[in-house]
């Protein structure tokens, strides 16, 4: 019983060891040097299934292109008026700052609640389609467990109910 109660104490220390690294940023890991618009194009989806792109298919040898595949945000009207509502509604989510604000392109930094998890959030204006480009991405990790797709979804769902 001595063990149990041990392995209980030290389980509980750990815990409180994590969250608070969380806490403090140790978590949240490095701002990629190579984010932002090249040649039109947002960065590749991740090589690993911890992002979800717009652009997939201009990855073609991309080994997670299928997987991190999501539709872009759809907009009629004034492109910058999408943009400029789009730049409201990623301003208001939790946890969530806007690092970058362009005409044509937003940038912010989404953190997780408990550890401080940091994913990117990107999104580029494509004004001849008629759409946004999205790519989320988290930082550290293999797995996301859905979350970036999940963000991407429910941003979507506002933005197309009108949202700001």
């Amino acid at each position: 019983m001595k063990i149990i109660g041990y392995i209980a104490v030290l389980l509980v220390t750990l815990a409180v060891l994590l969250l608070g690294a969380g806490q403090l940023g140790f978590l949240a890991g490095q701002a990629p040097g190579d984010l932002g618009v090249r040649q039109h194009r947002l960065k590749p989806p991740s090589l690993t299934p911890n992002s979800v792109s717009s652009q997939t298919a201009l990855y073609p040898d991309n080994p997670q292109r299928v997987d991190a595949e999501v539709a872009p945000l759809s907009y009629t009207g004034d492109a910058k008026a999408a943009m400029a509502r789009l730049a409201g509604i990623v301003s208001n989510m939790p946890r969530t700052t806007v690092v970058t604000r362009e005409p044509a392109y937003l940038y912010a930094q989404c953190k997780t609640q408990w550890l401080g998890f940091t994913d990117d959030l990107e999104f580029l204006l494509d004004e001849p389609a008629g759409v946004i480009q999205v790519r989320s991405a988290s930082r550290l990790g293999k797995s996301d467990m859905g979350v970036n797709r999940k963000r991407v979804e429910a941003l979507r769902q506002q933005f197309e109910q009108g949202g700001a």
